[in-house]
């Protein structure tokens, strides 16, 4: 029976590039974001090989979150495989300077956004007792660097929240792990540091990840016998050794 997969943030990056390595397998994609436009481009794009369907809402939006994943059609209603991939990094700064603004945004988007549509989703595999959660997390969950304070804190926070899940969820037998990528070449430095132009070197002298090698990390993970979970991934291109440690020269 073909599998229904649920992925936000997938208008970019590697929710985007999830979304096109599901597609590829055949499974059916509820695809989410905030820009109704790109959604729509890889809705297009995307239902050459699959079914898809689109919910264009903001997760830090508690009520437009139930209120998008209770709308969907009677197709797309049973989530399968739940992709927590929103996610975002706001400003680079020593906690003395950060601004209340920026950790609004982590907070809300890394951790209460991922914890506003699990919700949504959990209670039917809990019902079902069958289901696959993979939270997209960072290798700033593990490591925290010099001025990623709360960057960091909020990805720490992921993986605590994966835990817990994986713990809460195992009497159903639903899966639960994460993904934790460090340098990834997408929009997300261009996010971090607002369209400032310093976006522009920080994948420079190096080959950084790319969305499309986690997604196929992503799919692997989902792709396992009924009785393997795979819980947890870091992932590193081969220029980085941590957060701190990088060659350039490679």
């Amino acid at each position: 029976m073909m599998k229904t997969a649920l992925i936000t943030g997938a208008t970019s990056g590697i929710g985007h590039a999830t979304a096109c390595e599901f597609a590829k397998h055949g499974i059916n994609l509820v695809i989410c974001g905030r820009r109704l436009d790109r959604l729509e481009i890889i809705q297009e794009k995307l239902q050459k090989l699959t079914n898809v369907h689109i919910l264009n809402f903001d997760v830090r939006d508690k009520a437009a979150t139930f209120k998008a994943i209770d709308s969907l059609p009677e197709a797309f209603k049973t989530i399968d495989i739940l992709i927590n991939n929103a996610g975002n990094a706001h400003g680079l700064d020593p906690i003395n300077e950060g601004s209340l603004d920026d950790w609004d945004a982590m907070m809300d988007i890394n951790v209460k956004g991922l914890l506003y549509v699990s919700k949504a989703i959990i209670p039917q595999m809990t019902e079902r007792k069958s289901g696959h959660i993979i939270n997209i997390g960072s290798s700033a969950g593990k490591e925290v660097y010099p001025k990623g304070n709360v960057y960091c804190g909020s990805k720490h926070a992921v993986l605590a929240i994966t835990e817990g899940m994986r713990m809460d969820l195992n009497p159903y037998g639903i899966k639960v792990g994460a993904v934790n990528p460090g340098l990834v070449e997408t929009e997300f430095s261009k996010v971090r540091f607002k369209g400032d132009e310093i976006a522009d070197t920080v994948y420079k002298g190096y080959k950084a990840l790319q969305a499309e090698d986690v997604a196929e990390v992503i799919y692997f993970v989902i792709s396992r016998p009924n009785h393997v979970n795979i819980a947890d991934v870091l992932m590193f291109c081969t220029a980085q050794a941590s957060s701190t440690i990088l060659n350039k020269s490679l």
